[in-house]
């Protein structure tokens, strides 16, 4: 009895989803008004929005930082000081190239990097910034994890859950403006229920330096595609619990990944 309980808490997973108004390229402003948010929280993974140091910015010169700069050194902090992973991308310069980079940072000191693939061209990202070309999956408490930013959210054949790399969670990092919203919100879903994976996904509230508004809409679903409810009601930190056991359940109920497409990258 108490050898299945173990096994049913390790099963468990608890996301915390950070959406706030990020402060427009000023790294040090957002830090601190991070640390004021997350003062002793509580979770397995704090996931930041996309280019949560400076905002969605194309301006390289002023908010790229080197590789592992100063805002990765304060994430590897917080997340020793909170003894949860940390995750968000940030711009980042590396043999004269931008890219936009996701980082997870785990409290025992391992370091996931994942390079934006899809970079949005209407917003001129594609002018300023360099694409990845590699497939991340992280190995975090037992789960399989598959970090994305932002317009990747749009490419299911990039996403796609395979033998191959096959993943439980999918973590979706953005700044997605409000007048799109219910694109964000509808490809979240289907990600979910083509992939038959949890989708945590996060993004920015308020106006940015381009005057563009952002209206969160951080969710979470499950398995299924059913939108999960926050196990809290804080206005900027959207609390989830996530179950393998359930998702493994499903999967062998339905079965539904064994009937999938084999998709090769050439």
């Amino acid at each position: 009895m108490k050898k299945s309980l173990e096994i049913e808490r390790l099963n468990k997973l608890c996301i915390s989803l950070i959406e706030y108004n990020l402060i427009w390229e000023d790294a040090e402003a957002n830090q601190r008004y991070l640390d004021n948010l997350l003062n002793n929280h509580q979770t397995d993974i704090i996931l930041l929005p996309e280019m949560f140091s400076s905002g969605f910015s194309m301006n390289v010169e002023k908010v790229a930082e080197k590789p592992f700069g100063d805002t990765f050194v304060w994430m590897q902090k917080k997340s020793k000081e909170l003894n949860a992973a940390i995750a968000g991308s940030i711009s980042t310069k590396e043999n004269e190239k931008f890219y936009n980079r996701f980082y997870f940072v785990s409290p025992n000191g391992s370091v996931f990097i994942y390079d934006k693939k899809h970079l949005f061209s209407y917003g001129k990202e594609a002018t300023v910034y360099s694409s990845g070309d590699r497939v991340v999956t992280i190995d975090y408490k037992g789960w399989q994890i598959r970090p994305i930013v932002c317009y990747d959210l749009r490419f299911p054949v990039w996403i796609r859950n395979t033998e191959k790399n096959p993943y439980d969670l999918l973590l979706c990092v953005a700044n997605w403006p409000k007048a799109r919203r219910d694109a964000w919100i509808s490809l979240l879903k289907a990600r979910a229920i083509e992939n038959m994976s949890y989708v945590a996904s996060v993004n920015r509230t308020g106006e940015d330096g381009y005057k563009l508004d952002y209206s969160g809409d951080s969710k979470m679903f499950d398995t299924l595609g059913k939108e999960l409810i926050p196990i809290n009601n804080h206005q900027e930190i959207l609390q989830f619990e996530i179950n393998k056991t359930e998702q493994n359940d499903a999967r062998k109920h339905f079965n539904f990944l064994e009937d999938r497409d084999q998709f090769y990258f050439g």
